[in-house]
Formats: C-alpha cells, structure tokens, sequence
C-alpha cells in the first residue's frame, strides 16, 4: 500500500489516551486528502502504553511504531518519526488530542506552496498560567528567529519530508521547526486550527518547559544558524 502522507505521533505516558487516538486518526484516514499512515514513537514510557500501541497496530495496516529503550524527550520522538518516515509529506500531533486531526486536511491545502505548514491554536482550552508562559516564549522566539509565527508550540505541523529530514534536531528545537525550514530557504505558512481541553493523561511540560527551557533554546538556534551549512545540488550524475 502507498501512502503519501506519515502521521507521527509521540507518546510518553499516555495509556489513557492511546485508544481515543487510534479512534480519531482511523476516522481521519478515511477523509484525508492524503493517503495516510500512522506512526507511534513510544518515548520510553513507563506505563502500558507500548501493550496498546502493539494492539493497536496489529488490527490497523495503516498504523506502525517506534519504541525507544529509555525516554529522550519530544525533540528526539520527532526526530525519530522523521528519520523512518517514507513518504512525501510528515506531520505530527500530540497523543493528548488537544488538536483535531481533521485539521490536517486545512494544513494539507497549503503544502504544495509551502515547504512546513503549521497550525496556529485559536481559542486555546489551556490555563492562564500555561496560556501566559506560552505567549512570552513565543515572542521571546520570534524576537531571536524573525520567523513570524506566533504558536510554534501547536502539534499540528505538515512538513515536506525532504525538508524535515535536513533538520539537524537537538533537545527543544521542536519549538523551531519553522526557523529551522527558513533555514533552509523554505516557506513556511500558520493556519488557524481548533484546540480543546485535555480530558485524559497529564501534561508533560512546566512552567520550566515552556518558558525557560525556550529562552536557552533560543541561544543554541543562533549557534546553529551561524554554522548551519545550506546546499543545492545543480546537477549530478549518480
């Protein structure tokens, strides 16, 4: 079966949710613009995650994993899905399903133009506390990358593959996928999307996460786009 489009799905600790997710991405496969696969990336939980996400790949085609040996973090589960990714396109969404995976079909519109495509959360179902940290961290990215999103945060992303396999990923450094295509002379687009309240598992991410860890993450990017080596190939003969 050819599919042209690899869902990723990083999961760490999230039993209670796993089923639902299995429910709404089947309901998804069916209305995609693109033909789609699943992949898990089980970032070493703890809990029975892995059982589920073994059962449930066993009675979907369409649904396979990745399992870590111990948990490296959101970046490295990302990561992951890019390298074993085997078609054109790649996305990703958070397995707490804060976002609807129909949306994918809004990002998808806008791929053949762009290189990443992300969602932008209007109305977002979070606390103030999170609402507030996630608001100065982005403008603190904006400030250090110029990208001009204002919710690189949001588990919803589409990336052509090509692209997102050139990302030289470190730990953070999921909260500058669109920095990173720009990097790369790319186009990078933010549509609205739904978000709703997270009804099961626990979030991962403190006040330390989201604001802090981002602000050094920031100096490590400026690192980077001051090494970063960026080629074109004219022609060859391979």
């Amino acid at each position: 079966m050819s599919f042209q489009f690899t869902i990723i799905v990083p999961v760490y600790n999230e039993e209670d949710n796993l089923e639902r997710v299995e429910k709404e991405l089947l309901a998804y496969s069916k209305i995609a613009t693109k033909k789609t696969c699943i992949l898990f990336v089980n970032d070493g939980s703890k809990d029975n995650s892995q059982a589920i996400i073994e059962s449930i790949c066993n009675r979907n085609d369409n649904f396979n994993y990745i399992s870590f040996e111990a948990n490296k973090g959101l970046s490295a589960a990302i990561k992951a899905g890019f390298d074993y990714a085997t078609t054109e396109l790649v996305g990703y969404i958070d397995s707490d399903l804060q976002t609807n995976p129909e949306d994918f079909n809004l990002l998808l519109e806008h791929i053949n133009d762009h290189d990443l495509v992300t969602g932008v959360r209007a109305n977002r179902k979070d606390s103030f506390v999170k609402n507030m940290s996630s608001t100065i961290a982005n403008g603190i990215r904006r400030a250090f990358t110029h990208d001009g999103m204002d919710d690189t945060g949001c588990p919803l992303k589409v990336i052509k593959t090509d692209y997102a396999k050139r990302i030289p990923m470190f730990k953070g450094l999921h909260r500058f996928l669109p920095a990173m295509i720009l990097l790369q002379e790319g186009k990078i687009i933010q549509i609205p999307v739904r978000h709703y309240p997270r009804i099961a598992g626990q979030a991962k991410f403190g006040l330390w996460n989201r604001l802090f860890g981002p602000l050094a993450d920031c100096f490590a990017y400026l690192w980077m786009k001051r090494k970063y080596i960026n080629y074109k190939v004219a022609k060859h003969d391979l």
